[in-house]
């Protein structure tokens, strides 16, 4: 049964990528916290490095909107179930507004800004421009007549004669409210790489860097016509919080199983479903540090490898080889595993990046090598095969990947557990390279998009933790 919330809302996006959205955004969830509002803070696509400097920000946990893992229904049951104690809801939007991965924009921002019924406020590059600022902004105003645009934030501007001809020619043209004027400023200026902005893990004056960014937001755009904008928002149309349970155990049957995560400046890739949905299928999380920790727990069951950064951290991750030999050896003894892209390149035997070799795991008999160039970038769609340890074949698994590494010098006899019908995967579009119950590829897995994959997991850890006591 569908039910009303008054939930006040807003996604601030851009007409493209680079404009600086990820920046603003941490810098209106601060500026908002700071005056006593309890926000909410949302990301449009598979991102894992803009929602860690958004919780950072925020003080709340991030979480992923994203029409081609989540049904209109369950868009609105994350939007509304997650924002439960906050005052609003602030969403950050993907690459341009109207960009997805078809002609329709089926999974663009625009898309979720459609189906949640949420204003819109674009976030404006104006390098170079005045009057044609203008023409943008009033362009994806009448694109799609049922995305709300509300507001502009004029990002990166040039002076106070500049200021004046952009917001003249806004209010003018296209009748909307300039929300801010932001000018240039070095506080608002944070490093990249070939996966976008540093993560928020690996900097340690994140908070510092995140105040210094309100503060710049404070001075220059109008929070409480910000908050105007989200309280025009509908009352919101949702079902009970949708999430995985095919299979799963109640939190009162059954004792749970501990499954190490790792967590740490090298692998910190999570979506916080795919955590939700392991303790919901029966797991008891710990997280662990591959970096610090001498070993994994002694009575782990199961080892979650997420992706990050292990090229960056590599010389690091080999120094600590206690903690690489109680990886290997657990998985050589049956222990359930899971491993996503950057985790693959932690279990290869060599990590080849920077012109160096750097020891890894060794529990698969190939190498991983860096490029500077792309391997894979897009949404993943993979059919488990017979060879799969803990999933029964012709399971559909949905995902992304987004890698700038491959597999080389690798074993003939490796054995493959997943085909990619959509992806790229490890090799001919073959994925999830599998040894005992460990399974590591490419793929990031989104379990709202895989409800069986969760409970699959959690039965092979229950299975490594009573083998030999039947």
């Amino acid at each position: 049964m569908e039910r009303a919330c008054a939930l006040p809302r807003v996604m601030i996006a851009a007409p493209h990528g680079r404009s600086g959205k990820t920046v603003v955004v941490a810098g209106l969830l601060r500026a908002l916290r700071n005056r006593g509002v309890e926000v909410q803070p949302f990301k449009k696509g598979p991102d894992y490095i803009d929602p860690g400097w958004h919780s950072v920000a925020a003080g709340r946990c991030s979480r992923n909107l994203d029409c081609f893992f989540m049904d209109a229904g369950a868009i609105r049951s994350v939007l509304v179930g997650a924002s439960a104690g906050a005052q609003i809801a602030l969403v950050e939007g993907a690459m341009g507004l109207f960009d997805g991965s078809d002609l329709a924009g089926s999974s663009s921002s625009a898309e979720v800004a459609k189906q949640t019924a949420t204003p819109v406020i674009l976030v404006l590059d104006v390098t170079r421009m005045t009057r044609t600022a203008a023409a943008l902004v009033r362009g994806c105003m009448d694109f799609d007549p049922d995305v709300n645009v509300v507001g502009v934030i004029l990002n990166r501007v040039h002076g106070t004669r500049h200021e004046a001809r952009l917001r003249e020619a806004i209010e003018h043209y296209c009748g909307i409210p300039v929300v801010g004027i932001i000018p240039e400023d070095e506080r608002l200026c944070l490093g990249d790489r070939h996966l976008g902005l540093v993560s928020s893990a690996e900097v340690e004056t994140a908070d510092s860097f995140v105040e210094s960014v309100a503060s710049v937001i404070e001075e220059h755009v109008d929070l409480d016509v910000l908050l105007q904008l989200a309280a025009s928002a509908p009352a919101l149309e949702h079902t009970a919080p949708l999430f995985p349970s095919v299979g799963a155990p109640s939190r009162e049957s059954v004792e749970r199983v501990k499954i190490a995560v790792v967590r740490d400046e090298a692998f910190n890739f999570y979506y916080e479903e795919n955590l939700q949905a392991l303790e919901q299928a029966g797991a008891r999380l710990e997280y662990v540090d591959s970096l610090a920790d001498p070993a994994l727990p002694t009575d782990a069951c199961g080892i979650y490898i997420g992706g990050g950064f292990p090229e960056v951290f590599a010389r690091e991750l080999q120094a600590n080889a206690s903690f690489r030999e109680s990886v290997r050896s657990g998985i050589e003894n049956g222990m359930a595993g899971w491993a996503e892209c950057g985790g693959l390149m932690y279990l290869a035997r060599t990590l080849r990046t920077g012109g160096s070799s750097f020891d890894m795991a060794g529990v698969f008999a190939f190498d991983v090598q860096m490029e500077a160039e792309r391997q894979g970038h897009g949404y993943v769609v993979a059919t488990t095969c017979a060879n799969h340890p803990w999933l029964s074949a012709g399971i559909v698994l949905k995902g992304h990947e987004h890698h700038h590494s491959h597999v080389v010098d690798a074993a003939d006899d490796l054995t493959f557990s997943l085909v990619d019908r959509r992806g790229c995967g490890i090799v001919d579009k073959r994925d999830g390279v599998c040894r005992n119950r460990c399974v590591a590829g490419y793929v990031h897995v989104n379990a709202l998009a895989s409800p069986q994959w969760a409970p699959g997991f959690v039965a092979a850890a229950r299975a490594y933790e009573t083998r030999g006591t039947g």
